[in-house]
């Protein structure tokens, strides 16, 4: 197994058609956390992003980038950032978008918040929904859709995250090597709250940091119909399934 270069800390940034953010968000990321490396996992980006992180990578050495052989989900990406990760042997991994939405400024204080020395968090995430979070020039719409989510998550699930579909995340680097990710199927943004789920379910410690999401300046988001369709089937679900447990459990318990 290869080991990591200098640095125990890697932020993993998904790319598609992102040639207008790249270069600006690794800048500030960098300026933000000069000893942290960065990986760009860019879906051959027909925009020329990947080629451009190319540059940007031959000129800095904590710039890394995985090319992939095309656009298979967020999910996919970001498992294949984080398998890249372990096997260099980083001790803590950072989900972060490429769109500028999420402040790298904020991440000295998610990066302190991992235990031991900071709350003792396995996982830290960055939320828009807690006292002193929020979000700028969203459209009313996706504050409703995106809210709204978060609101049925947290019923369905019987978390106490409220902001689980949360982009904006940092893990220690044993929890993604216990939670068998290659087994997590979610593609969309369902695949945070997926994760974020299973690390609650494996007794690990889930905290959340407020954040200012900003919406994107340059290009499209990658929300569409399909992503809720799936979110929606899929904490359903799961959700039906953890209540079939409990009644299973409760039973049980009565019958001894």
């Amino acid at each position: 197994m290869s080991k990591r270069p200098d640095g125990a800390v890697l932020v993993v940034i998904p790319t598609y058609n992102e040639r207008d953010n790249v270069a600006e968000i690794l800048r500030r990321l960098l300026d933000a956390v000069p000893a942290a490396h960065a990986l760009v996992v860019d879906d051959a980006s027909p925009d020329g992003t990947g080629e451009l992180a190319d540059a940007l990578a031959a000129e800095d050495e904590r710039v890394h980038v995985l090319h992939r052989a095309g656009k298979t989900g967020l999910g996919a990406a970001y498992v294949a950032g984080f398998d890249w990760a372990l096997e260099r042997e980083y001790t803590a991994i950072i989900e972060m978008d490429a769109d500028g939405s999420h402040a790298p400024e904020d991440l000295p204080r998610l990066i302190g918040m991992l235990g031991p020395n900071g709350t003792g968090a396995d996982v830290v995430l960055g939320s828009r929904y807690v006292t002193g979070g929020r979000t700028v020039n969203w459209p009313w719409y996706r504050a409703l859709l995106s809210r709204g989510a978060n609101v049925y998550s947290k019923l369905a699930l019987g978390v106490s995250i409220n902001d689980i579909t949360s982009g904006f995340r940092v893990y220690r680097s044993e929890v993604l090597r216990t939670l068998r990710l290659h087994d997590v199927a979610s593609q969309g943004y369902c695949f945070q709250v997926d994760l974020a789920w299973r690390a609650v379910e494996a007794g690990y410690v889930v905290v959340e940091a407020p954040i200012t999401f900003v919406e994107r300046e340059h290009g499209a988001s990658k929300m569409d119909a399909e992503v809720v369709r799936e979110a929606l089937v899929r904490v359903t679900k799961w959700g039906l399934r953890r209540r079939g447990n409990q009644a299973v459990g409760l039973a049980r318990s009565l019958l001894r």
